[in-house]
């Protein structure tokens, strides 16, 4: 097996576990200082940093029935690219568009950054407002 099945079948274990909603099995293909840039003017956008971070994003995800169909995988000796369709099946609206991923590996095969990309990002900031209160002042603020 070459370095980048490596990482593509370390991916293909990421979308399994996000299928079943194992947060473990998401967990364990991260680095634990990760950081997951995820775009948009919303509240669940911005960098997310750390393992325990990034897992709660995709707690709050699987809240609105989040799903993921990976369509293209390629990797190279530091990066996988993806390509998924992603929607929901749950809240107010919908959310129904292709995403790219870029993951970055770090010496131990671990994803230690991803940037994820959306080609509808309108349509996922305005379901994200919809579907996620923000918490009121003065809690809010850190």
């Amino acid at each position: 097996m070459t370095i980048q099945d490596t990482k593509i079948e370390a991916i293909g274990r990421f979308f399994a576990a996000y299928a079943a909603n194992d947060l473990a099995g998401i967990r364990e293909v991260l680095a634990d200082d990760i950081e997951w840039t995820i775009p948009g003017h919303h509240p669940l956008s911005g960098v997310k940093r750390g393992a325990e971070e990034v897992v709660a994003f995709f707690t709050q995800l699987g809240k609105a029935g989040f799903q993921a169909d990976p369509l293209f995988l390629e990797a190279n000796e530091e990066y996988v690219v993806d390509i998924h369709r992603g929607w929901t099946t749950e809240g107010i609206g919908k959310v129904d568009t292709l995403w790219a991923l870029v993951w970055h590996f770090n010496a131990d095969g671990e994803v230690d950054r991803v940037v994820n990309l959306s080609a509808n990002q309108h349509q996922m900031d305005a379901f994200i407002w919809d579907n996620f209160q923000l918490a009121p002042l003065p809690d809010r603020l850190a």
